[in-house]
C-alpha cells in the first residue's frame, strides 16, 4: 500500500513571517493526522523558518528546486548539502514553471535527481504535457519523454525514495483540472513507462497529481488507486484549504 503524500508548493509567495504564522495555524489542523505524509514547499528564504517550526511534527519541509553540484561558481542557486544542513527532506525537481521559465532540460533534471538521492533527498519529479500536446494526442509521447530524460542512468535500488507529481500544465493555475478518470488513465500511462526503466519498483513509486487541486476536487481525484497523492499550488496557501485537502 502506498502512503499517499500531499504537498503544498508555495511558489513566490509568502515572507518568512507569513509562511510562520501560516504553519502555526495549519499545524493544529492536522495534528495526529498519519494517514498522509505532509509536506511544504516554502520559497527558499522561507525555507529555514518553516522547517524550524515543523521539526518533530507530523510535517515535513523540503526546497522548490536545486542545483546538482555541492558548490561552486553558481551565483543564485542551493546546493543539495545546504539544503540537507538546514533539514531539508525533500526536493522539488523539474517544475513546469521551472521548466518554462528558467531552461529546466531534461539532462539538468537528470543530475538533480541523482543529486537528491544520493544526499538523502526525496525527489519529487514533475512532468506533464501542455495543452496543444494533449489536444494533439501527443500525452504520452511527451510524458515517456520527460521520464526517459529524468531517469537515465537512475539506480533502480533507490526507485522507492523516488516521487512523480503528474501535473498538465494547462490545468495549473488555470482552475481547469483533469477529471478524475482523465487523471487516472494519465498515472497508469505513467507508472507503465516507469517500469520500463525500473521494472517492478514502479509499482512502488507514488505518482501525484498536481494542476488546481481544492478542497472541493481533492477526494475525489485522491480515491483513485493510482494517485497517491497531491501537488497543491493556489489552495495550499490557506491553511484551512491545505488542511482540507489533506482530511479528503
Amino acid at each position: 500500500m502506498r502512503k499517499k503524500l500531499i504537498a503544498a508548493n508555495w511558489k513566490m509567495y509568502k515572507t518568512p513571517s507569513e509562511a510562520l504564522s501560516f504553519v502555526e495555524a495549519f499545524l493544529p489542523l492536522v495534528a495526529g493526522h498519519t494517514r498522509d505524509e505532509i509536506v511544504l514547499f516554502p520559497s527558499i528564504t522561507s525555507l529555514a523558518t518553516v522547517i524550524s517550526r515543523v521539526r518533530g511534527t507530523n510535517v515535513a519541509a523540503g526546497a522548490q528546486t536545486m542545483h546538482w553540484a555541492n558548490e561552486g561558481a553558481y551565483t543564485g542557486h542551493t546546493s543539495p548539502v545546504m539544503l540537507t544542513t538546514l533539514g531539508a527532506t525533500h526536493v522539488l525537481i523539474g517544475h513546469s514553471e521551472n521548466r518554462q521559465y528558467d531552461n529546466e532540460t531534461d539532462e539538468r533534471i537528470n543530475l538533480k535527481v541523482k543529486a537528491a538521492i544520493s544526499h538523502g533527498l526525496t525527489p519529487l519529479l514533475c512532468i506533464g504535457e501542455q495543452l496543444d500536446e494533449r489536444e494533439s494526442g501527443k500525452t504520452e509521447d511527451v510524458l515517456a519523454s520527460q521520464l526517459a530524460g529524468a531517469l537515465a542512468g537512475f539506480p533502480k535500488e533507490h526507485a522507492d525514495k523516488l516521487v512523480v507529481a503528474y501535473e498538465p500544465v494547462w490545468a495549473i493555475g488555470t482552475g481547469l483540472t483533469a477529471t478524475p478518470e482523465i487523471a487516472e488513465e494519465t498515472h497508469v500511462i505513467v507508472r507503465n513507462h516507469m517500469a520500463q526503466h525500473l521494472g517492478d519498483t514502479a509499482n512502488e513509486i507514488r505518482i501525484l497529481y498536481g494542476g488546481s487541486v481544492k478542497p472541493e476536487n481533492s477526494r475525489s481525484l485522491l480515491e483513485q488507486p493510482n494517485i497517491d497523492g497531491a501537488l497543491v499550488g493556489g489552495a495550499s496557501l490557506k491553511a484551512d484549504s491545505f488542511a482540507a485537502i489533506v482530511k479528503y
